[in-house]
């Protein structure tokens, strides 16, 4: 498989954050990125909730896609509102809410967030250990190029 782009996307039911979990750890699995289970696993299920909670009247799903490039793990969730994007914010001790950006950027090497037509796609970068490339059941895409 080397030089192919391997990548898998996912369209997840709105309202189905464990679905969404569950696929990433499988897939993880499969390409034999346990190291990263933990981490991407918390991480999808922060972005994905916030599918469900802040992206009104977006339809009934959601997409998610994984990628490898250069020894990073890409994680994208898009959905199709536009109008509200995600903003890291400062919760207090006494709030409720408001952490599950700052969970991300704890976790992950960068992150951002793309317009996209329509919606907007919120990605993460996750790196492993280049070691681990060697071990994966296909060549991670190698490009110079950015999120």
């Amino acid at each position: 498989m080397s030089g192919r782009t391997h990548i898998k996307r996912f369209r997840i039911r709105k309202h189905s954050v464990p679905e969404a979990r569950h696929h990433v750890q499988a897939l993880l699995r499969q390409w034999r990125l346990g190291c990263l289970i933990e981490d991407v696993s918390l991480v999808a299920t922060e972005l994905t909730t916030n599918v469900v909670q802040h992206a009104r009247g977006t339809g009934d799903f959601f997409d998610i896609a994984l990628r490898c490039r250069d020894s990073v793990l890409i994680l994208e969730v898009s959905d199709s509102f536009r109008w509200k994007m995600p903003e890291l914010m400062k919760p207090g001790d006494d709030d409720t809410g408001g952490r599950g950006l700052v969970i991300v950027d704890s976790l992950c090497e960068k992150w951002g967030v793309r317009p996209r037509d329509p919606g907007k796609t919120v990605w993460a970068h996750l790196p492993f250990a280049p070691e681990v490339s060697a071990g994966l059941p296909f060549a991670p895409e190698v490009s110079a190029g950015s999120t």
